[in-house]
């Protein structure tokens, strides 16, 4: 069931990934990847009910434009998110989850009331001082940025998506996933997401968190290298209204590890 959509954004040609027809709407994010990572789950989490609409922020997947690092942090590529829902034509509340920087950008909308977010879900995502891991923090210095090459990012992601995946992925796989950041354009833009990293953006929502009574799902591959379990198992102690669901023998990309067991999960919550 799952499909390829476009829609247009301030001028910008967006695309998405989505599955079924009708049912609640669930924006799925990414963070230093793509759409490309919720593929694994989004006809299973069709047949739940649900209407799952996987994003490819500007300049990222196969969506056009270009992101600045201005552009690139998570409160202005939340913000970004109300004109997307605008121009699909949505109204109302959305249910939203986020995977590696996508999870910090899906807590930012979810507290940020402009939209109704009645339910949030963090699959091995940012949070707290957990970020950016060093392969990405080293990008924040705009001389080693502005010195990386095309290339250069190509093979920065083959070595993160290589170690992410958590299994043996053939060289077909990996050439999919690593497709976009064959354009010059996307490497900039990937640039840019790493310039922007900043764990201040978690930590200044900590004081809302803490108070926040909405619910709450953390999906964890347990054997992440990059968002470490331990983070989500603080953040289940201490962050209200959150349930933690552990993906065993899964890496920082668990629906590609067990898209089941994390379909099952994401639509157990969801739709209840």
């Amino acid at each position: 069931m799952t499909r390829r959509e476009t829609v247009d954004v301030a001028g910008v040609p967006i695309s998405y990934l989505t599955a079924g027809e009708g049912g609640q709407l669930l924006l799925l994010l990414h963070g230093t990847y793509w759409s490309r990572v919720w593929q694994p789950v989004l006809d299973d989490i069709a047949a739940g009910g649900l209407r799952p609409v996987a994003i490819d922020f500007p300049g990222f997947g196969r969506s056009g434009g270009e992101l600045t690092v201005e552009q690139a942090s998570i409160p202005s590529l939340s913000n970004w998110l109300v004109g997307f829902l605008e121009a699909l034509g949505h109204t109302g509340p959305v249910m939203v989850a986020g995977h590696d920087i996508g999870g910090g950008v899906a807590q930012h909308l979810a507290l940020g009331g402009v939209i109704e977010v009645p339910r949030v879900a963090v699959i091995n995502g940012t949070m707290y001082d957990s970020w950016p891991v060093p392969g990405v923090a080293r990008f924040r210095d705009p001389a080693v940025a502005a010195a990386t090459t095309r290339d250069d990012v190509l093979a920065a992601r083959r070595v993160s998506a290589v170690k992410a995946l958590g299994r043996s992925a053939s060289e077909a796989e990996l050439s999919e996933y690593l497709d976009p950041w064959r354009d010059p354009r996307v490497a900039r833009s990937w640039l840019a997401l790493a310039g922007a990293a900043d764990h201040r953006y978690t930590m200044e929502m900590l004081p809302a968190l803490l108070k926040s009574q909405m619910p709450k799902l953390l999906v964890w591959g347990e054997d992440d290298q990059f968002q470490t379990i331990d983070y989500a198992e603080r953040y289940a102690r201490e962050i209200p209204q959150t349930r933690l669901v552990r993906i065993k023998s899964a890496g920082h990309i668990p629906m590609e590890n067990n898209p089941k067991a994390v379909a099952r999960a994401l639509t157990d919550f969801f739709a209840a």
